[in-house]
């Protein structure tokens, strides 16, 4: 009879931990099999009776807890009374995405500096409303990992959105345009207004951080510089909410109609 693998060869599969009511039920909807833990207060056992029973069928662990113990296992005082834990998703290569992208219309994005979580949570919620493909981030940025409090604001867009770590920019702008991807970059310099462009089917919109912005070497070598028109009020729009005004540009003259 076989017994259990030694201390040291025992491997753990990396986990994400996710928290939120409709996060945590969009990755249960897609991946139940990845459902690895799960933590709850009494008040959402009705809500999430399905999760509970896949629980008790397949022996996973879950409990019971009290608000503040959940306050302690994800870190944040906004869990909406559940955490749990999932197997880390499997991230696809820029160069499989691509490949799997079907003909016609398609929108990415890229994030620069991004390291809000609620900014960067909020833009994989609208990309997940107007069907954006993937989330474009440099390598050891801070988007490169999804946080609980990113995963729990984008409300389970970051189950249909998928973000890539991008180690070499130049590469990754040639392989776009191989896959005829325009480069759009968002800046309020020397660009033109958003409404007065058409904008290419297959498209990149390129955002960076509020203050820094999209390194020059990367607006210089996009296709297109946009600004979005405003009263002038404020300098700027929140880069989540500039992000979404693009993105629904693109949609009203390519996808609306799907």
């Amino acid at each position: 009879m076989r017994g259990a693998l030694p201390a040291s060869r025992v491997t753990r599969e990396p986990e994400q931990r996710i928290v939120g009511l409709n996060a945590c039920r969009a990755a249960f909807a897609r991946r139940p099999q990845d459902l690895r833990k799960l933590w709850l207060t009494a008040a959402r056992q009705r809500e999430l009776r399905d999760m509970l029973a896949w629980c008790v069928a397949r022996r996973i662990g879950y409990r019971l807890v009290e608000a503040a113990e959940l306050e302690k296992l994800s870190g944040s005082g906004h869990h909406e009374g559940v955490c749990a834990a999932f197997r880390q998703p499997a991230v696809p290569s820029l160069q499989a995405l691509l490949a799997a992208l079907p003909a016609g219309p398609a929108l990415l994005l890229w994030l620069a500096g991004v390291g809000n979580p609620h900014n960067l949570g909020a833009v994989l919620r609208s990309a997940a409303h107007f069907g954006a493909a993937g989330l474009l981030v440099p390598a050891g940025a801070p988007g490169a990992l999804l946080s609980p409090a990113a995963l729990r604001v984008a409300e389970g867009g970051a189950e249909v959105v998928p973000v890539l770590a991008v180690a070499d920019a130049p590469r990754a702008l040639a392989q776009l345009r191989a896959a005829g991807f325009a480069i759009a970059a968002s800046t309020p310099h020397d660009a033109r207004p958003l409404y007065a462009v058409p904008l290419p089917a297959r498209l990149l919109l390129a955002l960076g951080a509020e203050g820094t912005g999209l390194a020059d070497g990367f607006i210089a070598a996009a296709d297109l510089r946009l600004r979005i028109p405003g009263s002038g009020a404020v300098e700027s729009l929140n880069v989540a909410a500039a992000a979404a005004v693009l993105m629904a540009e693109w949609f009203r003259g390519h996808a609306a109609a799907r």
